[in-house]
C-alpha cells in the first residue's frame, strides 16, 4: 500500500491509468484514501489535499462523533432488531420449522439457536436481501439502462455496497437494517457505478437524474449508517 503524508495528513495513495481527476475518501473507519491519475505530480496532490483541509478536517470530526460504542445483542425475549428501518421485538420459541421467522410483527427464534444468534441472523439478512434487493436492481436496472450480472448479499466489511468484475452487485447484508428509502439509495448508488467507476461530477449528475433527493439519502446514510451496525 503506497502512502502519501501532507502535513499533518496520511493517505493511503490509490493510483488509477483510468482516473482523470482527484477524489478524497474519507472511508466509514475514518481512514483517508487519495485516489489519482496515475501519473499526477505530487505537489499537485500535495496542493489538492492542502486545499480541501476544512473539508477532510470536518469529516474526520463527523467521522469520530459516529464511531461510539454499540451494544451487542443478547438475543433475549423482547430485543428490538432492525429491518428495513423497522424495529421488531424478538420473541423466543421452543419449536418452528426454521431458526428464525417473522411472524404477525415478531421476530421468532428457536431456542436451540439462541447460541449462535448472530449467525443466524446474518444468514437471515442475506436470505431475505436477496430477494428485496435483487427486485429493486432489476427495478432499477430497466430505467437506468444497465444490465448487472447479479446480486450477492454478504459481508462488505466497511463498504455498504460495491461493484465486481463482471458488473456483479454486491451489498453488505446490514442494508437490510436500513429504512427503505436508503436502502434503495444503496442499490441506486453501486448501480450508478456500472456507468462511472469513480465518483466524478459525472457520476452524481447521474445520480440526481434517477434520484432527485439522493443528498438527503447519502447525509441520513453518513449521519445515522453506524446506527445500524450492532447485532
Amino acid at each position: 500500500m503506497t502512502q502519501l503524508t501532507v502535513d499533518d495528513l496520511t493517505f493511503e495513495l490509490r493510483r488509477s491509468s483510468r482516473r482523470k481527476t482527484l477524489e478524497i475518501i474519507v472511508d466509514r473507519g475514518g481512514e483517508l484514501v487519495l485516489a489519482a491519475p496515475a501519473h499526477a505530480e505530487e505537489s499537485e496532490l500535495a496542493d489538492f489535499v492542502r486545499e480541501k483541509r476544512f473539508w477532510i478536517h470536518k469529516k474526520l470530526t463527523e467521522k469520530a462523533a459516529l464511531q461510539r460504542p454499540v451494544p451487542r445483542k443478547e438475543f433475549v425475549d423482547g430485543e428490538g432488531f432492525l429491518y428495513l428501518g423497522r424495529s421488531y421485538r424478538l420473541k423466543l420459541v421452543d419449536e418452528q420449522e426454521a431458526p428464525l421467522k417473522l411472524i404477525n410483527g415478531r421476530v421468532h427464534l428457536r431456542r436451540d439457536a439462541v447460541g449462535k444468534g448472530r449467525e443466524t441472523f446474518i444468514r437471515w439478512y442475506c436470505q431475505r436481501g436477496k430477494d428485496w434487493l435483487t427486485a429493486k436492481v432489476r427495478e432499477y436496472s430497466d430505467r437506468m439502462k444497465v444490465k448487472p450480472a447479479g446480486v450477492t448479499v454478504q459481508d462488505l466489511g466497511y463498504r455498504w455496497g460495491s461493484c465486481g468484475k463482471g458488473d456483479q452487485v454486491y451489498f453488505h447484508w446490514k442494508t437490510m437494517m436500513l429504512p427503505r428509502e436508503i436502502a434503495e439509495y444503496v442499490v441506486v448508488h453501486e448501480l450508478v457505478h456500472l456507468h462511472y467507476p469513480h465518483h466524478t461530477p459525472g457520476f452524481w449528475r447521474r445520480l440526481e437524474r434517477v434520484m432527485p433527493d439522493y443528498e438527503r439519502r447519502k447525509d441520513w446514510l453518513a449521519e445515522h449508517g453506524m446506527d445500524v451496525e450492532g447485532l
